[in-house]
């Protein structure tokens, strides 16, 4: 009996450990596509609302979901409290409070990182190029998740239970 509740156990526990990797994979494109329509909102406030980059920053992070979302309003919070003198600053500060808790990766980092550094130093339209390149760069990357997404995501929960079923088949 104890060693059917422990087989039992591995097989759920490999079992778990599969979909939490498979979830991850299923998560960054969704984030990834948050991050767009954040971008895309951003260009919106500062080309035609001219809206303060720490307002528009606590608008985009109240409209995208949370895990993005929190980014930008860890960012406007600390330009507003001027924790952060410049736009990167606290880009660079949020990214690296926040960073951890989504599912997306360096690339994704890397684009926000060298967009932060044009964002409030330059004019509306040199900011709109940038932010245009970063959408694209993002658009390309979101294609490149769902590949990655619809080849690994079964692909690790299908082992997570085969990982186990190996281990509870050896355990008997």
């Amino acid at each position: 009996m104890v060693k059917l509740i422990g087989a039992v156990l591995i097989l759920f526990s490999a079992s778990m450990v599969g979909w939490q990797i498979g979830r991850y994979y299923a998560f960054r494109p969704v984030q990834l596509r948050a991050l767009l329509v954040a971008l895309q909102m951003l260009e919106t406030e500062i080309v035609y609302g001219l809206t303060p980059l720490h307002r528009a920053f606590v608008k985009i992070g109240h409209r995208v979901p949370a895990e993005v979302g929190r980014l930008f309003l860890t960012a406007a919070e600390l330009l507003i409290t001027e924790r952060a003198q410049t736009a990167e600053e606290a880009l660079q500060q949020a990214i690296g409070a926040h960073w951890p808790q989504t599912a997306l990766r360096r690339q994704e980092r890397e684009v926000l990182s060298s967009l932060g550094q044009v964002l409030g130093s330059s004019d509306r339209e040199d900011q709109q190029k940038h932010l245009l390149l970063a959408v694209t760069h993002l658009r390309g990357l979101e294609e490149e998740a769902r590949a990655e997404q619809g080849r690994y995501e079964k692909m690790y929960k299908s082992l997570g239970f085969l990982c186990g079923l190996l281990v509870v088949i050896l355990m008997f």
